[in-house]
């Protein structure tokens, strides 16, 4: 990857076409992940809509272990999102060019000690499932809050329901029938905005049957990639802010 395409993708300076570059990888990432999680604990971890109405449905019908599995698992993607908060605003008062590439670094371990330490864990009876709901959940939580801070709520990249709605929307401004009256504000559809919707659909859906392949040739190894593709985009402002240390403490 270019230095200057993965500085300009994750660097504290932001544009509207990096967010959706962005956008478009960390929606496919979510997908791969999200997908790859549910082969390996038949259990989706970025929707907290579903998890939330599980864990009702659980504590009604008396099963007290899946719901507290649930539990674990909202309370989890709280604390991801918690802890993009806190990365972000820790780089942001210290003026770092890794002010958005934190949080990815985080994720990106995550998943690398998922992938390698996944296959061993999977034998932890008892343990493996609730832990891993929790640890992805954690994920998806950790790097939703950062697009959501990046594009300022804008884009969202570990679900697609606001997605859709949002498609749903457009289309419907887009279908919507004018008046010649010059009195009333026409209705317009946001092409750009459309198509951007579309396509970070698109890439989690192409993610997900990735990451849903990917476990299924390769088991957890499969999220490898996965992390170091997050590697190397929040690598460079990371090594720009070890540089300037370095530099500081040389003179």
């Amino acid at each position: 990857m270019p230095i200057q395409y993965a500085r300009k993708l994750t660097g504290s300076r932001r544009s509207a076409q990096a967010n959706h570059q962005l956008g478009l990888m960390l929606a496919f990432v979510a997908g791969a992940a999200n997908a790859g999680g549910f082969l390996a604990v038949h259990q989706y971890t970025s929707h907290m809509t579903g998890i939330v109405s599980a864990m009702a449905d659980h504590l009604a019908l008396g099963q007290f272990r899946d719901y507290l599995t649930g539990f674990g698992a909202l309370l989890s993607f709280i604390a991801g999102a918690a802890c993009s908060a806190i990365l972000v605003n820790f780089a942001r008062r210290r003026r770092l060019h890794s002010l958005f590439a934190l949080p990815l670094m985080a994720e990106a371990l995550l998943l690398l000690g998922f992938g390698a330490l996944g296959e061993r864990l999977s034998h932890v009876a008892g343990l493996f499932v609730p832990l891993t709901v929790m640890l992805l959940s954690f994920i998806m939580g950790l790097q939703n809050a950062l697009i959501t801070k990046l594009s300022h709520a804008e884009i969202r990249t570990t679900h697609i329901t606001g997605l859709v709605t949002d498609i749903g929307i457009e289309l419907g401004k887009m279908a919507y029938w004018n008046s010649s009256d010059p009195a009333l504000p026409p209705v317009r559809a946001n092409p750009v905005r459309l198509r951007v919707l579309l396509q970070l659909a698109v890439c989690f859906f192409v993610g997900g049957v990735s990451g849903a392949l990917g476990f299924k040739l390769i088991g957890y190894l499969a999220t490898l990639p996965l992390a170091l593709l997050l590697l190397a985009l929040a690598g460079v402002p990371a090594i720009d802010d070890l540089s300037r240390l370095w530099r500081r403490r040389q003179g």
